[in-house]
Order: C-alpha cells, then sequence, then structure tokens
C-alpha cells in the first residue's frame, strides 16, 4: 500500500510541494462542489437564479482574467502571484462565510473565480520554469492524481455537511475551503522562484492574443472539456429523469471518474511524449467520449434498474478514460507550444477552458441531451470526436508557425550584424 502510494507522489522537492499545495485546495474544492448550492441558497439565503447568475458572471469574469493574471506571473513571478493569488481565493471563499445579500455575494463569487483562474496559470507557469520540458507532463500528471484524491476527501467533508444538513456544518466547510487555500499559499511559498521576462520592445503586451493557432488549440480543448457539466450535471439529471436506475447511481458517477483519474492518470500519461503523441492522445479522447455517450444513450430503453446502473458505470468509465487522455493530450500542447518567456499568459489563455465549459456547458448540455434524448448523445458524442481529430492538423499548424519563427531569427540577427 505504501509502495502504491509513493508511485502516486511526484518526485522530493518542488513537484511534491506543488502536489500537496493542490492537494490542500482540492480539499477544499471538493467540498465546496457538493455543498455551494445549499449553502449559498439556505444560508445565504440567495435565489437558485440569483445563484446561477452570479456564478455566471463570475465565471466570465474568471475568463477575462485568465491572461492578464498569468502575464503578471511571467513579468513580476510566478511564485509571488501564485502565493497572492492563492490567498486572494481564500479571502474570497472566507467573504462568503459573512455575506447575505446578492450584491456581496456576487463581489465574493468575481474575486473566487478570477483569483481561481488566475492561481491556475501561475501554478502551471512555475511548474513550466521549475521542471524539464520532457518532465512537464509526467509531473502535471502526478498533480491532478493528487487533485482528484483531495476532491474525493473534500466530497466526503461535504456529504457529511449536507448529512447534517445545518448553517453550522455549512459554515465549517466554507472555513476548511477557506483555510486550504491558506496551506496552499504557505506551501507554494515553499518552492524555488524562477526567473521573471522582461518585454521586448514593440512586442504586444499579451502576445498570446495574436498566436492563431495556439487560439485554436485552446477553443478545440475548451470543447473538449464540456465532458465536465456532463458528469456533474447532465449526468445526474439524465439518471433521475430519464432512466430506471436508483438515484444513488448518481453516486456512481464522481466515484468512478476521482478513482479513475487518481489511480491510472500518471499511467496513461506516460504515454505522450511529444507533440505527436499528444495529438494522438487527444483523438482517442474524442473516440472514449463518443463512446460513453454512446452507451448512456442505451439507458434511455426499458431495461431493469440493475442493468441500467451496470451501463452506467461503464458509462462513467469510458467518459474518465476519455477525460485522462484529454488531459495528458492537452497538458503536452499547452506547454510545448507556449514561449518559454510567456508560460504564464499563454497557460492563463489556455486555462480559460474550464471557465468557458462552466459558463456555456450546463444550458447547451441540458438542451441538448435532455431535450432531445439518445439522439443529443449521439450529437454530443459527435461533437467531441470531431474536436479530437481537428486538433492533430492544429497542431501541426502551430509547430510549422513556430518552425518559421526559429529559422526567421538567425537571418535577422545576421542582417543586423552586417
Amino acid at each position: 500500500m505504501s509502495n502504491r502510494l509513493g508511485q502516486m507522489l511526484p518526485p522530493a522537492g518542488a513537484p511534491r510541494d506543488l502536489a500537496m499545495a493542490q492537494l490542500a485546495n482540492s480539499v477544499g474544492d471538493g467540498a465546496f462542489v457538493v455543498t455551494s448550492a445549499l449553502f449559498f441558497t439556505r444560508v445565504v439565503g440567495l435565489s437558485t437564479a440569483e445563484v446561477g447568475l452570479g456564478l455566471t458572471v463570475a465565471w466570465l469574469a474568471g475568463f477575462l482574467t485568465g491572461v492578464p493574471l498569468g502575464n503578471l506571473a511571467d513579468r513580476r513571478g510566478a511564485r509571488g502571484t501564485a502565493v497572492l493569488l492563492a490567498l486572494l481565493t481564500a479571502s474570497g471563499v472566507g467573504a462568503f462565510l459573512f455575506v447575505r445579500s446578492f450584491a456581496g455575494f456576487l463581489i465574493a463569487a468575481v474575486v473566487y473565480a478570477c483569483s481561481q483562474t488566475g492561481l491556475t496559470a501561475a501554478r502551471q507557469a512555475l511548474l513550466a520554469g521549475l521542471v524539464q520540458p520532457a518532465e512537464r507532463t509526467r509531473i502535471r500528471a502526478f498533480l491532478q492524481s493528487t487533485v482528484n484524491a483531495g476532491l474525493a476527501v473534500g466530497a466526503l467533508l461535504g456529504g457529511i455537511a449536507l448529512r447534517f444538513d445545518t448553517e453550522t456544518a455549512y459554515l465549517t466547510v466554507f472555513a476548511i475551503d477557506a483555510l486550504s487555500f491558506l496551506i496552499a499559499a504557505a506551501l507554494i511559498r515553499r518552492v524555488p522562484s524562477i526567473s521573471t521576462t522582461i518585454r521586448v520592445k514593440g512586442e504586444p503586451r499579451l502576445a498570446v492574443l495574436h498566436d492563431r493557432p495556439y487560439a485554436v488549440l485552446a477553443l478545440l480543448n475548451a470543447i473538449m472539456l464540456l465532458f465536465m457539466p456532463l458528469i456533474s450535471l447532465v449526468g445526474p439529471l439524465w439518471i433521475v429523469t430519464r432512466t430506471s436506475a436508483p438515484s444513488w447511481v448518481v453516486a456512481s458517477l464522481m466515484i468512478v471518474n476521482t478513482l479513475g483519474v487518481t489511480f491510472f492518470q500518471v499511467h496513461i500519461a506516460k504515454r505522450v511524449k511529444d507533440l505527436r503523441t499528444a495529438a494522438r492522445s487527444v483523438r482517442y479522447a474524442g473516440l472514449a467520449m463518443l463512446a460513453a455517450c454512446g452507451v448512456f444513450a442505451t439507458t434511455a430503453a426499458h431495461l431493469s434498474p440493475a442493468m441500467t446502473a451496470v451501463i452506467l458505470v461503464i458509462a462513467a468509465a469510458l467518459l474518465t478514460l476519455g477525460e485522462m487522455k484529454l488531459a495528458s493530450g492537452a497538458w503536452e500542447i499547452s506547454f510545448g507550444l507556449a514561449p518559454a518567456d510567456k508560460q504564464g499568459q499563454y497557460q492563463g489563455f489556455f486555462g480559460t477552458g474550464p471557465a468557458i465549459a462552466r459558463m456555456l456547458g450546463p444550458a447547451l448540455l441540458t438542451t441538448v441531451i435532455l431535450g432531445w434524448g439518445p439522439i443529443g448523445w449521439i450529437v454530443i458524442g459527435a461533437l467531441f470526436l470531431g474536436t479530437s481529430c481537428a486538433t492533430g492538423p492544429a497542431v501541426r499548424w502551430a509547430a510549422r508557425t513556430r518552425a518559421v519563427k526559429e529559422d526567421a531569427t538567425p537571418s535577422l540577427v545576421e542582417e543586423n550584424v552586417a
């Protein structure tokens, strides 16, 4: 058991400190996800419409600030920026303990979403600066495995709060969430700092916004990330309203997903070593997600509750496989195609995918899947497959543009010297 645990942890030093930092705040995130809806309605006193509007606005703000905050990490230092944003995230969560109005909730939610998005970009930049390029995807897989273990623990804490269903229980969970980001800030502060970059005169302040191939890849990744609402929202709604499975099967989606990523993400990421294998991994992700959607579609038939439950577990396993394949490929693509001195802003841009999925996914997927039924599942599966197949050509396009820039640089230097 201890040997297995050791295999799940990254090497000692900066990678392990980063993993422990993400473990800390993922415990808080897990508890937040499970309890936030009831906390905001029962404790804060908001309507469900107010909660939905507030979170949509907040994640829109997070989407817009990801690149500037990533650029701040490049210019001012990734470690210091990550520590600051972890502290700001803690303050946003802490504010939820005291706000009792929509305006206060909205301000706290915006701080939380912006800080979370920026923190992700700063941590990615820090990882890129501390780890050799050949090791980044592997170390990122260790971190993702750790994150899922933390989410499982956090979800358990949230489940305990739901069991008591009291204001004190919810307040305790949110206090733990705020504390988790303070612990994360302390752990990030332990890792070495990395060098900052100086903007070249005449260069765009946010160069990533002018990098069209990278923008296309970020968009394709955001579309693939629509699998996230499938697990957290649409899948559970489908199970409860359109299948004969018992309601407890809803929990199996998260259990299969969390355990799958925790134990197998590192192993799957080992197969991704360069941009070519990364594109192939994303393509396999599309196939797995199409298969998962197809399996989900069959559960609309009149099957026995037990048979339906088994089929849903298979669908969850296929979706989890797709998630792990996608993550492994996306990490290599996002790191490998970003300039070394602009990892912060590039990771901030690529990292807007989850915010887009959270903003647009629920409305789109509930309309298509719950509205169209099994055909809707097949349409979404086809969307995943088509997007994954488009990733390979987009990666080759991006790689060519970088090769042209690198080939052009020496001639410019020679011309200046002459």
